[in-house]
């Protein structure tokens, strides 16, 4: 299966997980699409000075793969400075967030998460 997740319409989310401004989540992929423990692929944009509220998930791994912009991934409390190119493994039961560090660059990135 091929999709294209520039031409699908994305949703926008108000506050992701508490976070500040408007996101913009693009649905790629759900559980069902999967034969593995794949759970959903995301598409998604962060404008300049938004973000990604801090959170945890339950058991399961979630990769960010910064593909466009800077920012700052807040990984057990800790920010630590992400560009193009990072990719970021969210432990299972661990926190993070993400922090668009720009004033005019949107951040964008894929999210992935697995069940173990």
């Amino acid at each position: 299966m091929i999709k294209n997740f520039y031409k699908i319409e994305p949703k926008y989310d108000e506050s992701c997980h508490d976070g500040e401004g408007v996101i913009r989540i693009t649905d790629i992929f759900h559980s069902e699409g999967f034969a593995t423990k794949m759970q959903f692929m995301h598409y998604t944009v962060l404008p300049p000075s938004t973000s990604i509220g801090s959170h945890a998930h339950g058991d399961d791994e979630e990769f960010y793969i910064i593909l466009e912009g800077v920012g700052e991934m807040e990984i057990e409390g800790i920010g630590h400075p992400v560009c193009a190119g990072d990719v970021i493994k969210n432990e299972p039961f661990g926190t993070h967030g993400l922090r668009n560090t720009s004033d005019t660059v949107e951040l964008k990135i894929l999210v992935f998460e697995v069940k173990r």
